[in-house]
């Protein structure tokens, strides 16, 4: 076998092409970007997508829920059904499934379609993002994971945060048919990107459902999925109802949401990358100062966000701490599974897109039955119950890239194998 001193795994691996680098990196955090803008588009659009199709805000929630359930149940099993497949070729297929389904939503005469088209963003999105998280080690040097990693994941925080503010501008200016267009066909071209940058990836191992599932015989991992749990569901019982929330609390006028999301957007990608550059230092310390953060943003709204700058500095504030959960949680659970990589992550994306689900439909639960402001409180008490968790749960040891004091239990990959450390 050919040395290989600089890379995360020797030349010879399965998989390993000489075609790498930073613009394969690039793409799949494009795709990753494109996946999660198509789930949360209707958050923005929620009044006219709601009017449109005669249901309530709190029905038209349910295009954010059915996509997240789906996602989370497509992630694990879209990991186990593509086998040895190449993932270039699994990668460039599900984008084009996006695309469709995105053509779909804008075409919907009623409800029903729009339904069956966000299920089928539903699968498109797990299975990229299952997929993206555990590529950077297969397309750049051992030296460069760590920051590889990171820009793929920056794909899924950056459309948390802008995903949606750019829909309300598009809907606002064009309809809320045209949002979901301009998606798909950002979709097609992240297919033909993909195609191009990234290099043949064939399987270096299938990974058995049952191994994955094993990983939740470890403490840590489990920490750190209740901690995703907590904050993911709290922010989208509120968040999928901001729309609602600053018109009907803060008394906002619709020409002024689409730029309160984009103060929102903002704050969150410099807050993306803030707790990018921090959390290796203490993954516990920075989620200790995320969750109360968000707790704080939301609980205050209907008593400081009742004007549009006090609204606008709330926002920024919820943005700052939303915007590095995502990095934050996803670099608990590498530590917690750092020779599982592929198998964590699709566990990540599942309970991240339950959660997404449940959050919503909790948030539609308490908007038609209680108010509109009911979110707030609820968002609220989940985050401090995530701040609980990260305070008195298992963390885990060691740095982004290095070392693992006591490596989680490794997935069945099929035929009794071992997963090396670089995988």
């Amino acid at each position: 076998m050919a040395k290989s001193d600089d890379l995360s795994v020797p030349a010879s691996a399965p998989g390993r092409s000489a075609r790498t680098g930073w613009p394969a990196v690039v793409a799949v955090a494009a795709g990753t970007f494109t996946v999660v803008t198509s789930e949360m588009l209707p958050v923005g659009l929620l009044t006219p997508v709601s009017g449109s199709l005669d249901v309530s805000e709190g029905t038209a929630g349910l295009t954010l829920t059915v996509t997240g359930l789906v996602a989370a149940f497509s992630a694990p099993l879209v990991t186990s059904a593509v086998g040895r497949i190449d993932r270039r070729l699994v990668l460039c297929a599900l984008m084009a499934l996006l695309a469709a389904a995105n053509v779909l939503a804008a075409w919907s005469p009623e409800f029903a379609v729009m339904m069956v088209a966000r299920v089928l963003i539903g699968v498109g999105m797990g299975g990229v993002w299952s997929l993206a998280g555990g590529l950077a080690p297969r397309l750049v040097r051992a030296g460069s994971v760590g920051p590889a990693t990171s820009m793929i994941f920056s794909g899924i925080a950056v459309a948390s945060v802008l995903g949606v503010p750019a829909g309300a501008y598009i809907g606002e200016l064009a309809g809320w048919r045209e949002a979901f267009l301009a998606v798909a066909r950002l979709a097609l071209l992240v297919t033909a990107v993909m195609a191009v940058l990234l290099p043949p990836l064939p399987a270096e191992e299938a990974v058995a459902l049952g191994g994955v599932l094993r990983l939740f015989r470890d403490a840590r991992v489990v920490t750190g999925l209740a901690v995703v749990a907590l904050l993911v569901t709290g922010h989208f019982a509120a968040y999928t109802y901001v729309r609602p929330v600053l018109e009907q609390v803060s008394g906002v006028r619709d020409s002024m949401i689409g730029p309160l999301l984009l103060v929102y957007g903002v704050a969150g990608v410099v807050g993306n990358f803030a707790v990018g550059s921090r959390v290796g230092r203490s993954v516990r310390g920075v989620l200790l100062v995320i969750s109360p953060a968000l707790a704080v943003s939301v609980l205050l709204v209907p008593l400081l966000g009742l004007s549009v700058a006090g609204a606008a500095i709330l926002l920024v504030v919820w943005g700052l701490a939303y915007g590095g959960v995502s990095v934050s949680t996803q670099t608990w659970l590498t530590l917690a599974a750092p020779r599982a990589r592929e198998g964590v992550t699709s566990l990540f994306v599942g309970v991240f897109n339950a959660a997404i689900a449940f959050g919503a439909f909790l948030g539609g639960m308490a908007v038609d039955g209680l108010g509109t402001a009911s979110v707030l409180w609820l968002a609220g008490v989940l985050a401090l119950g995530a701040l609980l968790v990260t305070a008195l749960g298992r963390v885990p040891s060691g740095s982004p890239g290095g070392s693992q004091a006591e490596p989680a239990p490794e997935p069945d990959r099929g035929e009794g194998r071992s997963v090396p450390s670089s995988c």
